[in-house]
């Protein structure tokens, strides 16, 4: 190859646009990245001071954001001086392969789209889903966050949730909680139930409208077992159970109401002959 015949001024000049163009797209990466937090800072505050919904607000400021990172990367490919419709081509290409690798994705992204439409919850409700439970922290696209009672976090994906049976204990704004205590056969039933029912009365966190109720509910091998029915808020069941059920206890014993221990009776039979 003979070197003398390459236009070094050419290469030159090649090399400096291409530098040029390399370091704009690095400027319009830089500035516009710090628009986009700025945009994303602003729309969190929009959506935090007007009244929209809360299940709502993290799909707005997840969508605005990738949007505005899409538009930032067909910028900087436009810079270096690419064209946008090859790549947006190539893009929507690799979108469909990623989309077929994924199709698990696809149907949370489905899923989520079904869960903001029908709204079978909202964010703040207490549910039950997939065989775990607690308060609907977050509905994203793709996964449901739910926090537990001792501030477990939960991730469901939407796909599943969304396909699954779902319990909504929130929507009727209260509940009902089972709280079962035994009494030995040979106590009074009244007393008991009388017994029982002052302490969901006198509890402030158990509701008076509709009224608490005390039932039998089985006939156990060893016990009576009563049944301790009190409504409440869903926020307040964790601290009505273990209130009731310490409460309770101490309201049978001072009846002289005798909780009983499992017991099991073996017949011995004697062989003759």
């Amino acid at each position: 190859m003979d070197f003398s015949q390459i236009d070094v001024a050419n290469l030159q000049a090649q090399g400096l646009a291409y530098g040029t163009r390399f370091i704009g797209g690095i400027l319009v990466l830089i500035i516009g990245w710090w628009v986009i937090s700025l945009i994303n800072k602003t729309i969190k505050k929009i959506v935090t001071k007007n009244r929209i919904d809360p299940t709502l607000k993290p799909v707005i400021t997840s969508t605005v954001s990738i949007l505005l990172k899409v538009m930032l990367l067909l910028a900087f490919v436009s810079t270096l001086g690419v064209e946008t419709t090859s790549f947006v081509a190539v893009l929507g290409a690799f979108g469909l392969a990623a989309g077929l690798a994924m199709q698990g994705s696809l149907g949370n992204l489905a899923g989520g789209f079904l869960i903001l439409f029908f709204r079978p919850f909202n964010v703040g409700d207490y549910i039950k889903s997939q065989g775990h439970e607690g308060f609907v922290k977050e509905i994203q696209l793709f996964t449901t966050i739910l926090e537990t009672n001792d501030k477990q976090t939960i991730y469901l994906p939407n796909g599943a949730v969304s396909g699954g049976n779902i319990v909504n204990v929130s929507q009727a704004g209260i509940i009902r909680l089972h709280l079962a205590i035994g009494i030995g056969y040979g106590e009074n039933i009244g007393k008991a139930r009388e017994a029982l029912l002052k302490v969901l009365q006198d509890n402030p966190l158990v509701l008076e409208d509709p009224a608490p109720s005390v039932a039998v509910v089985n006939l156990g091998d060893s016990s009576v077992d009563l049944d301790m029915r009190p409504w409440c808020k869903p926020g307040n069941a964790p601290a009505v159970t273990v209130q009731i059920l310490e409460a309770g206890k101490i309201a049978l014993d001072n009846a002289g109401i005798e909780i009983p221990f499992p017991q099991q009776v073996v017949h011995h039979i004697n062989a003759q002959g």
